[in-house]
């Protein structure tokens, strides 16, 4: 059934996000594919940073999976939020917590970065996760729409919020922390 539901969040089959909004069930599953997704997010930085460098790797991942973690939350909250105060949406944050959790399978992509260690694929990759990235996006737009019940551009305009709030948390403070830990200064140097 998981395994079925993430063919459809990565096909965008028509009601996938629907059956998650529903199933109480799921709540743990969204949280379980954030982490782990977040997980592999960090696991395709590797390659920048050497092997030699495997405990700043190891330092950033796990800063970088709680991050992920808690900037998915706060964005799961505000888009809840921001959608019942703004646009009189029915929702909850359970319901955005399962819906936006299993569009954000699309970030697993990042594991591509892996392959970085081949230096003739590194041109290739970055393209791909950046593709990914969109269709990321456009999964969230399709997840968001089915929990709040809005028209598109509502549904967009409460996303961005959410969106906005969740690039802060993880580029702006996360950098901050990575540069204060020292980790942050091995991808550039």
């Amino acid at each position: 059934m998981l395994t079925e539901r993430i063919i459809g969040a990565l096909t965008f089959r028509k009601g996938v996000y629907a059956e998650v909004e529903r199933d109480v069930e799921f709540t743990n599953t969204a949280w379980v594919i954030v982490a782990v997704t977040g997980f592999l997010v960090q696991l395709g930085k590797l390659p920048t940073y050497g092997f030699k460098n495997f405990g700043s790797w190891l330092i950033a991942a796990i800063i970088g999976v709680l991050l992920a973690v808690g900037g998915f939350a706060l964005a799961a909250l505000v888009v809840s939020w921001a959608g019942k105060q703004f646009f009189k949406a029915e929702t909850n944050f359970g319901e955005m917590v399962r819906v936006l959790g299993l569009a954000y399978v699309w970030n697993a992509v990042g594991v591509v970065g892996l392959l970085g260690f081949i230096p003739f694929l590194v041109c290739i990759l970055s393209p791909i996760i950046f593709i990914a990235a969109l269709a990321g996006l456009v999964a969230w737009v399709f997840a968001a729409k089915e929990a709040l019940d809005l028209d598109w551009v509502p549904t967009i305009v409460t996303l961005a919020i959410g969106w906005v709030v969740n690039l802060v948390i993880s580029t702006v403070i996360g950098g901050a922390i990575m540069t204060v830990l020292g980790v942050g200064a091995i991808i550039t140097g």
